[in-house]
Order: structure tokens, then C-alpha cells, then sequence
């Protein structure tokens, strides 16, 4: 037998593209604007685009070691696609990869937020609050589907659909931050005592040979001084932008399942602190579902348009690096150690307890405040039916029924309100 490997991405080395023998930070960079400006469709279809590109079309990297960085980024808390996509990019270039794919697929959506927030607070025009109407209507029907594709995945079985609807039930009655990190807790110790798996066999590509051991402990410690020190530097400065800066980091840090949940999380911060009125926020959500790219880059405009800290494009960047900032180190500092973690059975049973809460998390904030502030009137109802017949029977995209509801809404919400 040939002991010559063909020439070509097609049979990438079990180990993965070195750094050296790839184009570098600006072949990733390259590779995930690209992403940045095509990947329409959410977090699902992001993974589904990845795969396509770096594993069937490029060869980054092979498919067990694709598998296992997805678990990687199902795993930590923040947005799963970015972290998919930032591991991949340390994997072909090194932590210089790592911030490459992070910008290259962030920098267009998160632009055009940061547009979006800027002008927010001028516009307040009929129009306007047809548009914002018509966006939150679909911002429920997108938050409803996702909620039905997360239910049949992470809440099957009554174990994880009793964590999910107790989540539910008691996320309803009690609201805020400190609710939602005590539910997630419970069920990560659930998970561990009720959900543990057999032993996950050797992956035939950890792939985790990218990052200096010393490096992944020093971005794991800070992760965890920024995570407890940024509220308390915020509160002995007095000062807006770091207090921005912290609430940020710690939603991007506690948001278990996916750009979707950073929806309560952010509510409860920003709305409850009137920082940006309901009706603002909820229409930037919409807005973003019509973009695509990650679904954090709405941090982009939620910073860009409140009201405490300096706003405009400097209060969009400051809000966009900090709810970043943690999936960065966290996936700088777990890479190395994840492939033993990922096969242990607690580790395994806590992500799945972990995982089912986030069911319950998303629906409590289906409730409120997604239909509780879209839904103006009866008919609203058949209008967030309808929204969500087109993204979950008709399979049309999101970005074309966010576009599509906000441009009626806008021509003939004034009408209806005479």
C-alpha cells in the first residue's frame, strides 16, 4: 500500500493543519468573514456552514476532531457557534487564529447593530413603532422555535423534561440573575446525580496541542478574577462604562444554550435597570434574527443605545468585547484539558442537567417579556402563529420572516392603531 499520502485538504493530518503549514490569522480571518457575511439562520445552521466549509471544502480539520470541538462548545457557557468557530481557528493558527475567526465571523453583524443602536434613540416616527411591533412579533416566533428544537434535543425523558418544566414554573414566579444561576446550579447537581453516562471512548483527535499549558491556566484565572472582580471595580469607581463592561461579562459568562438565552439574562439587566426601555431592546432583538452571524453581536446595539453609559459605537464595542471576552478565555483555557473533562460521567451528566434548565430558562422568557410585551391585541396572536408556521412548518428563513413582518408592520401598523 501507497504510504504517500495524497496531496490536498482532502486527507488533513489526524492531528490537524499546523499552524505553520496553514495561511495564518489572515487565511482564517479570510475564511470566517466570509461566514460572518453568508451564515443566515441561527446558531444550528452556523454549525451546519462550519462543517461544510472547514471540513468538507477546506480539510481544516476531520470530522471526530470537528465533533469534539463542538462538544467543547456546547459544553461552556456562551454562544456555541463562536466558540465553535474560535476553536476552530486556534486549531489551524494558534491563539492569533483564535481572535481571527472571532472577528472575521463577528465584525459584519456586529457593524451593523452597532449602526442600529446608534440611530435608535432618534427615530420615533409611526413607522417606527410599526416596524419595532412587527419585529417583536417575530422575535417571538424565533424565540418560540428555538424553544421547540431545544426541547426534543436537551429535555427528553421525564428526568430532563421535569428539570425543564420545574425551570419553567419557577422562573415564571421568580425573576432576575440570581434565580437563573440558582436554577442552573440545581440543575447541574441533578444532572450529576441522576444523568451520569457511560465512560465517552478516546476521540481519535483531541487536537488540543495549540495552546502552552501555562497560557490556558493564566486565561483561566482570569476568566475567573474578571468574573468576580469587574462589579466591584465597577462599584468603587463609580464609573458607567465599567459597569457596562461588567454586566456584560458576566451574561456572556452564564449563558448556558445559546445566543437565544441571552435574551432574559440581558432583559433583567438592562431593562430592569432602565438602562433601555422594553420596547427598544425587545425590537433590537428582532433586528438581529434578519443579520447574519452570531446572535451576541445584539450586544453591539444594546450598548450602542442605553442610556447610562457613554453610548454610540464607543458603548457598542465596549459591550460587544465583554460578553465575548469570557467564551475567549474560557476556550483558550479548557482546550487542553477537555478532552479527559468531556469523558468523565459527572462532568457528562452535569452539562445534560445544565442543558435541560436552559429549556426552562428560554421558556420562562417566552412568557416574559417576549409575547407579554409583542402581544398588543388578539390578533397579534394569529400574527406570531403565523410567524412561526413560516420558520417552523414553510422552513423559510428567519432573516426573511424578520424583514417580512417588520416591513408590514410598519405599513400598516399605523393604520390598525386608528
Amino acid at each position: 500500500m501507497d504510504e504517500t499520502p495524497p496531496a490536498g485538504p482532502a486527507d488533513p493530518d489526524p492531528a490537524g493543519p499546523s499552524p505553520e503549514s496553514s495561511g495564518g490569522a489572515g487565511e482564517v480571518f479570510r475564511a470566517f468573514l466570509q461566514q460572518g457575511l453568508t451564515a443566515f439562520g441561527g446558531p444550528v445552521a452556523h454549525i451546519s456552514y462550519f462543517r461544510r466549509e472547514f471540513v468538507e471544502r477546506r480539510g481544516w480539520l476531520t470530522e471526530a476532531a470537528f465533533a469534539d470541538l463542538l462538544a467543547l462548545a456546547q459544553f461552556l457557557p456562551g454562544p456555541a457557534s463562536s466558540q465553535l468557530g474560535m476553536a476552530i481557528g486556534l486549531r489551524r493558527a494558534g491563539l492569533a487564529g483564535l481572535l481571527a475567526a472571532w472577528l472575521g465571523f463577528t465584525l459584519p453583524a456586529a457593524a451593523a447593530m452597532i449602526g442600529l443602536g446608534y440611530f435608535a434613540p432618534q427615530i420615533d416616527t409611526a413607522w417606527a413603532d410599526g416596524v419595532t411591533h412587527g419585529l417583536k412579533i417575530a422575535a417571538a416566533a424565533v424565540v418560540a422555535q428555538a424553544l421547540v428544537a431545544m426541547a426534543r434535543t436537551l429535555a427528553v425523558g421525564p428526568i430532563r423534561g421535569g428539570m425543564a418544566i420545574g425551570a419553567t414554573a419557577g422562573l415564571t414566579i421568580a425573576h432576575g440573575p440570581v434565580a437563573q444561576i440558582l436554577a442552573l446550579a440545581a440543575g447541574a447537581a441533578f444532572g450529576m446525580a441522576f444523568l451520569q453516562e457511560p465512560l465517552a471512548p478516546e476521540p481519535d483527535d483531541p487536537g488540543s496541542h495549540t495552546v502552552p499549558r501555562a497560557v490556558s491556566l493564566s486565561a483561566l484565572a482570569l476568566f475567573v478574577v474578571l468574573l468576580g472582580g469587574l462589579p466591584f471595580l465597577a462599584a468603587a469607581l463609580d464609573d458607567p462604562t465599567v459597569g457596562l463592561a461588567s454586566v456584560f461579562y458576566r451574561t456572556g459568562a452564564l449563558v448556558f444554550g445559546g445566543g437565544h438565552v441571552v435574551l432574559p439574562l440581558l432583559q433583567t439587566e438592562i431593562v430592569g435597570r432602565s438602562w433601555l426601555d422594553l420596547d427598544t431592546f425587545l425590537g433590537g432583538y428582532g433586528a438581529v434574527q434578519a443579520l447574519p452571524g452570531p446572535l451576541f453581536s445584539f450586544a453591539g446595539f444594546v450598548g450602542a443605545a442605553q442610556s447610562v453609559a457613554p453610548g454610540g459605537w464607543q458603548g457598542g464595542v465596549v459591550a460587544l468585547l465583554a460578553i465575548f471576552a469570557p467564551s475567549l478565555l474560557l476556550v483558550t483555557g479548557v482546550l487542553p484539558f477537555w478532552d479527559r473533562l468531556k469523558r468523565r460521567p459527572v462532568a457528562r451528566g452535569a452539562m445534560g442537567g445544565v442543558n435541560a434548565v436552559v429549556v426552562g430558562v428560554l421558556a420562562a422568557a417566552l412568557w416574559n417579556p417576549v409575547l407579554s410585551s409583542a402581544i398588543e391585541r388578539p390578533s397579534d396572536w394569529l400574527l406570531a402563529i403565523g410567524a412561526f408556521v413560516f420558520l417552523a412548518v414553510a422552513k423559510l428563513p428567519p432573516w426573511l420572516v424578520v424583514v417580512g413582518f417588520a416591513g408590514m408592520m410598519g405599513l400598516f401598523h399605523p393604520a390598525v392603531r386608528l
